[in-house]
């Protein structure tokens, strides 16, 4: 495999952070410890949890907010610039192209959520004075979250390629959103008497990315035991779904006239 999108990746990785995207870490990092200090004083017996519930909520939220608003303007940004056309002037494929920015946004979010669960580690520690044995929970809870992710800006990136970041938000948006809420969908299928209906809701939930099965926040904030076939079923699901839109990106930007 040519070793292009290996740079796209690396150079979109180094604009985010010349563009201060990881500078929102400083202010995560002084929200968990100023929460930490609250909770441990305003709460008896339910530190962790609250601590836990908080750390990763917010780990999510921004990892959404960073995966759509910077993925919806990989492509737009470089073509705004006039820098897309310089970069498929020299040899590389416009899939690769795509997947470097992909590795890049993603090695970004990477970083950023790596240290932000580090700031929840050192926010946890700071009420609780110690580490038990299902906190590793945590650390499967942050990895679906990462899956999450990954899927969410293979969207981003795809709408992206065909339409303006405005629409492209919201079309992301609203497909996470619908993602969340996957069981509902599935469940209208289930208690409608119209044959139609069913049939398009059953269609809409298996072509829906489903969000749903990677909250655990909940279980990890309880300290449960995930399964480790949760696991591997939600590892292979977002590999399968980044590859299929992936795909489908580099199908459309490959069609797409750009001059």
């Amino acid at each position: 495999m040519s070793v292009l999108p290996g740079v796209v990746a690396i150079n979109t990785f180094r604009e985010a952070v010349r563009d201060r995207v990881l500078y929102n870490l400083i202010f995560f990092a002084l929200m968990m410890i100023g929460a930490a200090i609250l909770v441990g004083q305003i709460s008896i017996g339910i530190e962790r949890m609250v601590i836990i519930n908080l750390g990763l909520s917010a780990i999510s939220i921004f990892g959404i907010i960073m995966a759509i608003f910077i993925g919806v303007g990989l492509v737009y940004k470089e073509m705004e610039k006039r820098t897309l056309y310089s970069l498929l002037s020299k040899p590389i494929r416009r899939w690769e192209f795509l997947v470097g920015k992909y590795g890049g946004l993603l090695l970004t979010l990477v970083v950023n959520t790596s240290l932000m669960t580090l700031g929840l580690a050192a926010a946890l520690y700071c009420v609780t004075r110690e580490f038990e044995r299902s906190d590793a929970t945590i650390l499967v809870a942050v990895y679906f979250i990462l899956l999450e992710l990954a899927v969410v800006t293979a969207l981003a990136l795809f709408f992206s390629c065909f339409t303006s970041p405005m629409l492209s938000t919201l079309y992301t948006l609203g497909i996470y959103i619908a993602g969340v809420f996957a069981p509902g969908i599935l469940g209208i299928s289930q208690f409608t008497q119209n044959r139609a209906v069913a049939a398009i809701t059953r269609l809409v939930y298996y072509v829906l990315p489903n969000f749903h099965d990677f909250g655990v926040i909940a279980a990890a904030a309880h300290g449960d035991a995930l399964p480790l076939a949760l696991i591997w079923h939600n590892t292979l699901y977002a590999a399968l779904y980044v590859v299929l839109i992936l795909v489908a990106a580099s199908a459309v930007f490959s069609g797409r006239n750009l001059k």
